[in-house]
C-alpha cells in the first residue's frame, strides 16, 4: 500500500462572483468587455470568460444607467444621488461629475461623436451635456411621465435624439434648433426601445403595448403598426450583410401582401416571452421565430421574472446578445442548416447565481462543476473557461440537492431533487431529462448515488421518509421513464438534510434536524444504529472511505466521528464558531474539510484532532462543499453567491519553500561576499530583500562609521517604492524600542524623512499608524539622554568648585550645554543653606558668573521641530560620548597638574595644615575614580536618579572639608 501524504494547504485558485445584479449595463464597441451594475458599485467583465477585470465603487447608491463613449475610453454612469459621473476607463479614476435632474436619470446616451451626452430624467426633462466642460448645452420640457428610453441619431451629421416615456409618446427632438420637431403617438404604453434604419430615414419603436411601429422621418407619419402578442423590450436592426439574412428569402409568405410605401426592414424583436423573433417590416410578417427552452417561462405568472429585458446585435461578431431577467447574458451565433437559420447558443454569462444550495464535479476528468442554485435551473460551469456551459431544466421549483456519478461504462449522470417534492435524472451531455421520481409528499432536501454499482439512488425528504429508487429500467436512447421505489422508510422524526451510501453499497446513513443520525441496511432499510449525541440538527453526513465509521456535522459547532458498529463517539471536534454544515473526508480518510455559517473552511487531521489550516474566502454561510477526487480540488459555495475553487497546494509548497531555501542560501553567499567587499549599498538591498532586520541594522551600524554615511544611505535607498518604505519604517519602529539600536534607527529615520518629500510620505501605507508607534520611544530616548547630559555637568561643577579642574566654556556647542544651569540650581540651593554668599571666595563668584553666562546662551539657540529634535538629539549620542570621554581625559590632567602644585605647597606648610590637604586629596583621589568614561556607565535607572547620584554626596563632603580648611586659615 502507497504511503500516504497528508494535506498541507489549499490554494485558492479562483472563483465565480456575482457581476450584474439586474438593471442597466453597457457594451464595448468590440464586444470584448461589459460594464454592468452589480447593487452599489460597477463591474468591468471580461465577455469571453465571465471573469471580472476590475470593480467601480459607487457613492452608496443603486446605479440607474450606463453608457460608454465611442471609443470606450470613458463611462457614464448615474445613480439615485441625481449625479452623472465620468470615469476614465485606463485608471478607473472619476475625471467629473455634476448634478442633472431633480429626480433618478433613467437613461445615458452618448452621441456618435462623444462628444456630447443625454440624459432621461425621472423628471420628465431631457437634458444634452458637452462631456468635456460638463455643462448642459440643451434643456427639453415636454414630456408628461417618466423618459424610459433615449437614443442619438446613429447619423453624426445629423444632430437628432429621439426620447420615450411612460405616457405613450416618443418625441423627436432637434439639437441644432433647439425644439420638439414631432410627437409620436401611436403607442399605448410605455415605449421601451428605439432602432433606426441604415438610411437614417425610418425610426422603428417598441413598447409594452405588444406592437411595433414604424415611422417616416421625412414627415413623422407613422407607416405600420405590427402587433407582435408579447410585451417588448428590445428592438434591433438587421443589415443586408449579415448572416441573419439567410432567412430573408426562405421565410417570405408570397400570400402576404406588400406594400410599396413601407421600406423593406429586417429587425428583431425580443420580450417577456424569452423568445427571439424575425420581422418583415414590408410585409408585416414574422419570418423566424425560435424560444429558449432555459428562459421561457412555464406560466404567465412568471412571465415577468423569466424572459428578455434587452437585447442588441453586436457590431464586431454580427451575434445576437440577450439579457435575461434572472441575471443571465445569451450570446446567439445564426447558422445555417440546409437553407433554414436556426440560433445556436454559443456563450452563457450568469451574472448572479444567487445562493448556492448543492454542487458536485462532473464528468470523467472532473472538468465541470453542476451548480444547484435558489432557481428551477441546474447550471453546468465550464472549470476551464468559468463559464456557463448548459443548464438542466425542468424541475418547476427550485433545486435544492444534486448528486453525480459516472458508471462503469463512462456514462455521466445527475440526479436532482427539488421543492416540487420530485426527483429527476439527467444526461447531462444532451441536457436532457431521461427519469422522473414521484413519490414524496415535501420537498427533497437530500439525495445521494449509489457508490460501486451505480444501480440506484436515495432521496430524503421533508415528509421525514426515506426512499431507494431503482435504476434498472434506465435505457439508453434517453427516453424519459418513471422511477420506481423499492423501498420507503419513515427515517426520522424531522426533516431529513443530508444522505450518504457506504462505498461497498451495503448502507446509507441519513441526517436529519431531529439530532440524530441514522444507519440502514440495504436495500430493505433495516434500521442498524442510531447516533445520538449532537445537540442541534444534523447538516451532512458522509462514512469513511476505508474504515468503519461515519462523519457527521452538526448545528451544534461540532463535527464528530462515529463507529458504525456500536454507535459510539470516536471523536469530537471543535472550532468552527457557528453552525458546521459540510464536512467531507479527504486523504484517505486521515483527514477532512468542513465548512459552515461562519463563511470559513476548515481542513483537519483525523488522528491529532488538529485544525491545519483555516481558510477565509466566503461572507456569508458555506451551504455547498464539492470533493474532487481525481483533480485535488475543493469547490465551496454559499449565502453570499460566490463559488470558489481550492487546489491542493501541498506538494508545490514543499517545492516552492526547497527553492526559497536554495535562493536564500545563495543570495546570503551574496551577502556576505558584499560585506566582505564594502559594498555596503549592495549588502542593504540584499539583506533586505532576504527581509533580515538583525543584519540590516548591522549594516547600518558599520555604514554609520564611514565617511558621509547619509549619501551611502540614499543610494541603497534610491531604488525602493513605497512598499520597501514600509516595510523600513515598521523595521525602525521595531528597533527603536530596543536602546541598543536606537540611535541607528533614529538616523536611518531621519535619512528617509530628508530623502522623501512630504507627500510622499503620506502616501506609505499605514504610516500614521507607524509614526505613531515611533514617536513614544523617541521622546522616551531623548529623556533618558538628557538626563545623562545633565549629569555630567553635575560632575563638571563639582570638580570646578573643588578647584581641581578650570571651567570651559564652549559657546559655539551652547545649545548641547544649555542645560547646566537647571542641573545646578539644586545644588546651590542646597549649599546656599550652608554656606552664606559672603563665605563665597572671589574666585567661586567668578566662576559663577561665567557658568551663568554659559546658560544664558540657552535663549540664543533656535527650536527644532519635535520629529526633528528626537532624531537629530539621539543621533548625535554617539558623537557626544566621544566628545565627554575627550573632556574627562583633559579633566584628568588638569587634575594631576594640580595635585602636583599643592604637594609642593604642602612641603612647606605646618603640620596643622597638612593633615586637612591630605585629607582633600583623598576625597579628590576618590573623586577621580569615580568619573565615568562612558554615557551607559552613568546611566540613570529612573527619574529621581539626580538626587540619588552619589556623586551629590561627594560634593558636599569636599565643601564642608574646604570650610574647614577655610576656616583654619583664617585663625
Amino acid at each position: 500500500m502507497a504511503s500516504i501524504t497528508l494535506k498541507r494547504n489549499y490554494k485558492y485558485v479562483k472563483s465565480l462572483q456575482q457581476f450584474y445584479s439586474g438593471g442597466p449595463y453597457a457594451v464595448s464597441s468590440d464586444g470584448s468587455f461589459l460594464v454592468c451594475a452589480c447593487d452599489e458599485t460597477i463591474k468591468i467583465v471580461d465577455a469571453s470568460n465571465a471573469l471580472i477585470k476590475s470593480t467601480i465603487d459607487g457613492d452608496s447608491e443603486q446605479i440607474t444607467a450606463l453608457a460608454l463613449s465611442p471609443n470606450n475610453t470613458l463611462l457614464f454612469s448615474a445613480g439615485h444621488s441625481r449625479l452623472i459621473r465620468v470615469w476614465d476607463l485606463s485608471t478607473l479614476k472619476c475625471l467629473r461629475s455634476w448634478k442633472a435632474h431633480d429626480g433618478p436619470v433613467m437613461g445615458l446616451a452618448c452621441d456618435a461623436s462623444g462628444g456630447l451626452l443625454a440624459t432621461a430624467g425621472a423628471d420628465r426633462k431631457v437634458q444634452v451635456w458637452d462631456v468635456d466642460g460638463g455643462f448642459c448645452t440643451h434643456y427639453f420640457k415636454g414630456h408628461k411621465g417618466v423618459v424610459t428610453s433615449i437614443m442619438f441619431h446613429p447619423d453624426p451629421k445629423r444632430l437628432i435624439l429621439f426620447t420615450g416615456s411612460d405616457d405613450s409618446t416618443a418625441r423627436v427632438w432637434d439639437l441644432t434648433n433647439k425644439k420638439c420637431l414631432a410627437t409620436l403617438e401611436k403607442h399605448q404604453s410605455t415605449i421601451t426601445s428605439f432602432a433606426v434604419s441604415l438610411d437614417g430615414w425610418t425610426l422603428i419603436s417598441a413598447g409594452r403595448d405588444k406592437v411595433v411601429n414604424l415611422w417616416n422621418l421625412h414627415d413623422f407619419r407613422c407607416l405600420t403598426t405590427i402587433p407582435t402578442s408579447e410585451a417588448l423590450e428590445a428592438v434591433c436592426i438587421i443589415r443586408p450583410d449579415s448572416p441573419f439574412n439567410v432567412c430573408f428569402a426562405s421565410s417570405t409568405d408570397q400570400h402576404a401582401k406588400k406594400r410599396s410605401d413601407i421600406p423593406s426592414l429586417h429587425f428583431i424583436t425580443v420580450g417577456e416571452r424569452g423568445v427571439v423573433r424575425i420581422w418583415n417590416s414590408n410585409r408585416a410578417l414574422c419570418i423566424f421565430e425560435q424560444k429558449c427552452s432555459d428562459v421561457t417561462v412555464s406560466s404567465e405568472k412568471e412571465e415577468s421574472r423569466r424572459g428578455f429585458i434587452s437585447a442588441l446585435i453586436l457590431p464586431t461578431s454580427q451575434e445576437l446578445l440577450c439579457v435575461t431577467a434572472d441575471q443571465q447574458f445569451l450570446i446567439y451565433s445564426p447558422q445555417e442548416s440546409e437553407g433554414v437559420l436556426r440560433l445556436v447558443l454559443t456563450k452563457r454569462l450568469v451574472g448572479y447565481n444567487e445562493e448556492i444550495a448543492d454542487m458536485k464535479f462532473l464528468g470523467e476528468d472532473e472538468q465541470f462543476l453542476a451548480v444547484a442554485t435558489s432557481v428551477e435551473q441546474v447550471r453546468v460551469y465550464d472549470l476551464t473557461s468559468m463559464s456557463c456551459t448548459y443548464v438542466l431544466t425542468g424541475h418547476t421549483e427550485i433545486v435544492l440537492c444534486l448528486d453525480t456519478c459516472t458508471s462503469t461504462s463512462g456514462r455521466t449522470l445527475v440526479v436532482t431533487g427539488s421543492k416540487d417534492n420530485s426527483v429527476r435524472l439527467w444526461d447531462p451531455l444532451t441536457t436532457h431529462c431521461i427519469g422522473i421520481g414521484v413519490g414524496h409528499m415535501g420537498a427533497v432536501g437530500a439525495i445521494a448515488f449509489s457508490k460501486k454499482h451505480m444501480n440506484f439512488f436515495v432521496s430524503g425528504s421533508s415528509d421525514r421518509t426515506l426512499k431507494v429508487w431503482s435504476l434498472d429500467g434506465l435505457l439508453e436512447n434517453n427516453e424519459v421513464f418513471n422511477l420506481k421505489a423499492k423501498a420507503v422508510v419513515a427515517a426520522h422524526d424531522k426533516d431529513i438534510n443530508s444522505l450518504a451510501v457506504a462505498p461497498n453499497d451495503s448502507l446509507v446513513c441519513s441526517g436529519s434536524q431531529d439530532r440524530t443520525a441514522c444507519i440502514w441496511r440495504l436495500p430493505e432499510l433495516v434500521c442498524v444504529v442510531t447516533l445520538r449525541g449532537h445537540k442541534r440538527g444534523i447538516w451532512s453526513v458522509e462514512f469513511s472511505p476505508v474504515d468503519q465509521c461515519v462523519i457527521t456535522a452538526s448545528g451544534d459547532k461540532t463535527i464528530k466521528i462515529w463507529a458504525i458498529s456500536d454507535g459510539s463517539c470516536l471523536k469530537t471536534f471543535e472550532g468552527h464558531t457557528s453552525s458546521v454544515i459540510r464536512a467531507s473526508f479527504i486523504t484517505r480518510g486521515t483527514q477532512f474539510v468542513s465548512c459552515g455559517a461562519d463563511g470559513l473552511v476548515k481542513l483537519w487531521t483525523v488522528k491529532t484532532n488538529e485544525c491545519i489550516a483555516t481558510y477565509d474566502q466566503h461572507e456569508d454561510k458555506i451551504w455547498a462543499l464539492a470533493i474532487g477526487k481525481k483533480t485535488e480540488m475543493l469547490a465551496t459555495g454559499g449565502s453570499d453567491a460566490v463559488i470558489n475553487l481550492w487546489h491542493d497546494s501541498t506538494a508545490s509548497d514543499k517545492e516552492d519553500a526547497f527553492r526559497r531555501e536554495e535562493e536564500g542560501v545563495l543570495r546570503s553567499q551574496e551577502l556576505e561576499n558584499a560585506v566582505l567587499d564594502k559594498d555596503y549599498t549592495t549588502a542593504i538591498q540584499i539583506a533586505f530583500e532576504l527581509r533580515r532586520p538583525q543584519k540590516l541594522f548591522e549594516l547600518f551600524s558599520e555604514l554609520c562609521r564611514k565617511e558621509d554615511p547619509k549619501t551611502l544611505l540614499e543610494k541603497a535607498f534610491h531604488s525602493f517604492g513605497k512598499e520597501e518604505f514600509q516595510l523600513l519604517l515598521e523595521y525602525i519602529r521595531e528597533c527603536n524600542t530596543k536602546p541598543k539600536f536606537c540611535h541607528i534607527a533614529q538616523f536611518v529615520l531621519s535619512t528617509v524623512f530628508a530623502m522623501l518629500p512630504p507627500t510622499e510620505i503620506v502616501e506609505i501605507k499605514g504610516v500614521g499608524e507607524l509614526l505613531e508607534g515611533i514617536v513614544p520611544y523617541s521622546q522616551r530616548h531623548f529623556n533618558r539622554i538628557d538626563r545623562l547630559e545633565r549629569s555630567t555637568y553635575l560632575l563638571d561643577y563639582t570638580l570646578t568648585r573643588m578647584s581641581v579642574m578650570e571651567p570651559q566654556v564652549d559657546v559655539g556647542n551652547s545649545r548641547q550645554k544649555s542645560e547646566i544651569k537647571d542641573g545646578m540650581n539644586s545644588i546651590e540651593a542646597a549649599n546656599e543653606e550652608n554656606l552664606g554668599e559672603g563665605d563665597l571666595t572671589e574666585e567661586d563668584a567668578n566662576q559663577k558668573e561665567e557658568i551663568t553666562n554659559v546658560s544664558s546662551e540657552k535663549k540664543k539657540a533656535h527650536k527644532l521641530t519635535d520629529i526633528e529634535l528626537l532624531a537629530g538629539a539621539i543621533a548625535v549620542e554617539g558623537s557626544h560620548q566621544d566628545e565627554l570621554e575627550l573632556k574627562t581625559k583633559t579633566s584628568s590632567k588638569k587634575r594631576k597638574k594640580s595635585q602636583k602644585l599643592r604637594d609642593i605647597e604642602s612641603a612647606g606648610c605646618d603640620s596643622i595644615e597638612q593633615q586637612p590637604n591630605q585629607e582633600e586629596l583623598e576625597i579628590k583621589i576618590s573623586s577621580k575614580k569615580r568619573k565615568p568614561h562612558n554615557l551607559r556607565d552613568i546611566e540613570p535607572a529612573g527619574d529621581d536618579s539626580i538626587e540619588q547620584d552619589p556623586c551629590q554626596d561627594e560634593s558636599k563632603t569636599k565643601i564642608s572639608s574646604r570650610k574647614k580648611k577655610g576656616k583654619k586659615s583664617v585663625d
